[in-house]
């Protein structure tokens, strides 16, 4: 399978910049699966109208921290450094150091120092991995938090245009992150949570739904693009999971019930189909774990039963998913109706329910 079927058309002024106003009000897209209708459009605070008595809904509680930093090389030339994770502390334990992905820096050298500001205060480049990222110290008189506080911004992707000092960074630190958000340690947020509100999760309940919780901390693995040309050749990105006893005993529950098991986002679906399949069967499942299960057309799901998701890039491993659930061809006029009706696509843009 050729990944230019998953092309598409999208005018550039349909890519959301900023969230709407209120996290509910961003419009939802319901497609149901194996029909040839066509789309219905409701806002997103009615989705519970959607769900029915016995469901349960599946959430990400992964967290996401201010871990992007914009830097300048002793020349000038700035630096972007989107850090990953924690490696541990410096030679002499003075600094934490961190695998990091680095834009606008190219033939950087161990020992050169990024400034963080007009003063003083600076990274440290201490070479290269294996996987062509960078290693970083971070300013040896500042604990983490504070760095990333002071000068961290949110690490939106990239069609998501920031400056330094724009105005949008300060909503981002709320706005890109889920209300329910727990587990710190992702790099990116699940963003068809996004769209929650507290009093909607509590209007859903009401209506007799379920809302269970795991936690998948979202990594490269998440948002690589595809760089084959066949499908299938792609490889996934491990990402560490913990799928708690609850919510393993909540699907296993509205199973028994003929409720339907809904995942919010791809990094649910994508969890659960994985530890399904790594535990033969989704009742042995609980525990921790790091999926690496690639979902593209032909997989057969054995958990979800519908699917809560945004608008995703053409060739990108969350519409080869949307894709498998929904079908190729339903899915794509799915969105070809949605940029007709301009909708707003991408992380900040408006979901779809795949039922």
């Amino acid at each position: 399978m050729r990944i230019e079927l998953f092309d598409y058309h999208l005018p550039a002024d349909l890519i959301a910049q900023s969230p709407p106003e209120r996290r509910d009000e961003s419009r939802l897209l319901s497609l149901t699966r194996g029909v040839t209708d066509q789309p219905s459009e409701y806002r997103f605070a009615e989705v519970p109208e959607l769900l029915r008595e016995g469901d349960v809904l599946i959430i990400n509680d992964a967290m996401v921290a201010p871990q992007r930093l914009h830097t300048k090389r002793t020349t000038g030339g700035a630096v972007e450094i989107l850090l990953l994770h924690d490696v541990g502390a410096s030679v002499g334990g003075q600094g934490s150091v961190w695998e990091a992905m680095i834009r606008g820096g190219k033939r950087l050298h161990p020992g050169e120092i990024l400034y963080l500001d007009e003063g003083a205060t600076h990274l440290v480049v201490h070479g290269e991995t294996k996987k062509g990222r960078h290693l970083v110290e971070l300013p040896r008189n500042y604990g983490v938090e504070e760095v990333l506080n002071r000068w961290g911004q949110m690490p939106l992707p990239p069609y998501i245009q920031r400056y330094p000092g724009d105005e949008h960074t300060i909503i981002d630190r709320e706005r890109y992150q889920t209300v329910y958000a727990r587990e710190p340690g992702a790099i990116a947020a699940p963003t068809a949570g996004l769209h929650f509100t507290q009093s909607l999760l509590r209007k859903i309940e009401r209506v007799g739904v379920k809302i269970a919780t795991l936690t998948l901390k979202v990594g490269t693995g998440t948002f690589q693009p595809v760089r084959v040309s066949e499908v299938a050749e792609h490889r996934m990105e491990s990402e560490p999971y913990v799928l708690p006893d609850q919510c393993v005993a909540a699907i296993v529950a509205a199973k028994a019930n003929q409720g339907r098991v809904i995942g919010v986002g791809t990094t649910v679906v994508r969890t659960l189909e994985h530890a399904a399949r790594a535990s033969d069967g989704i009742e042995n499942a609980a525990g921790a774990g790091n999926a690496n299960i690639f979902i593209y057309p032909g997989f057969g799901f054995h958990v979800v039963d519908a699917m809560l998701t945004n608008f995703h890039l053409p060739r990108s491993t969350p519409i080869l998913m949307a894709a498998a659930f929904a079908g190729r061809e339903r899915l794509l006029q799915a969105y070809e109706f949605a940029v007709r009706q301009r909708f707003r696509f991408y992380s900040y843009g408006d979901a779809m329910l795949i039922t």
